[in-house]
């Protein structure tokens, strides 16, 4: 039992340095030359196709669902339109404010969760939520430096960052809610699929004028690989041995590295407020999946 905790522990965190790693590579692609449309097409595209030959391969995954009705995919579709909303949007803001600030404002998630979560229940959540969500607050205003930027440079990447934000509380709703009987990997096949039809629209001026294909060998595999086949992998495997409660809590190292990442990488200054912010979000996230962790153990 203990060895499973730490296995799937490693493996969750891996799959959070990951997508700590991805607003960086999106941020040297935008160096490299490269615009929002090309990226996010060649890492939808191309996680498209690694997920689809894992999944070709995956037996288990056939084996363990036979049936697949056609109403059950497409809502897996629909869901996968938030997800490629969250990238679109996210590096957005990547391309108009730091890599540091851009992971905190997609951090908001949580407590638009939160806030989402007490909707659908028609339920104030607890002091137990409220008091994190104050921190995450409190965190997100030292983290982003928002009081020291200047706002006509920050209005843009604020906007971005917070619409990424909701949409990527959409697709956790969704990962989390929506079809659990299917296979892991199956499930991030199709969502994937939902998320590139929406870059397709999104970006079909882009399309029609012609993209670069250098990216698809280029900056658009690593961006693939990190960003779209790597996280499913090491999330469905490593979330059922760590716990949901643990799981969260190891997954907000995503910051942290996407902090240090872009430091080292890009030459972003970080501030000791910054890294407090940081510190103080991650306590935050920490204490709320704390409850989860001790129930999951009893």
């Amino acid at each position: 039992m203990k060895n499973d905790i730490v296995k799937g522990s490693i493996l969750v965190t891996l799959g959070a340095c990951c997508y700590g790693m991805l607003g960086t590579y999106v941020k040297l692609a935008y160096r490299a030359g490269y615009n929002t449309a090309e990226i996010t097409l060649s890492q939808f595209g191309l996680g498209l196709l690694g997920l689809s030959i894992l999944t070709l391969f995956n037996r288990t995954s056939q084996a363990s669902q036979p049936v697949r009705p056609a109403r059950s995919i497409l809502r897996l579709i629909l869901a996968g339109s938030s997800l490629g909303l969250t990238s679109i949007f996210y590096y957005l803001a990547v391309k108009y404010v730091a890599v540091s600030v851009a992971i905190v404002l997609l951090a908001q998630s949580v407590w638009m969760g939160v806030l989402g979560e007490a909707a659908i229940k028609k339920k104030m959540p607890g002091i137990g939520k409220l008091i994190p969500v104050a921190l995450i607050m409190v965190g997100t205003m030292l983290a982003t430096n928002v009081l020291h930027e200047t706002i006509t440079m920050n209005i843009k990447g604020l906007a971005y960052g917070l619409l990424g934000a909701i949409c990527y509380t959409a697709t956790m709703f969704s990962a989390n809610h929506l079809e659990l009987h299917f296979p892991p990997l199956k499930r991030s096949l199709f969502m994937i699929l939902g998320g590139l039809l929406v870059i397709v629209v999104a970006f079909q001026g882009a399309l029609r004028t012609g993209l670069s294909i250098r990216i698809f060998t280029g900056w658009g595999l690593v961006i693939a690989l990190f960003g779209t086949i790597l996280p499913p992998l090491l999330f469905t495997r490593g979330m059922p041995l760590a716990g949901v409660g643990l799981g969260a809590i190891l997954a907000s190292v995503e910051i942290p590295i996407a902090v240090i990442m872009a430091h080292i990488l890009l030459g972003e200054q970080v501030l000791l407020g910054q890294w407090i912010g940081v510190a103080i979000i991650i306590a935050a996230v920490t204490t709320m999946n704390l409850k989860k962790t001790t129930t999951g153990r009893h």
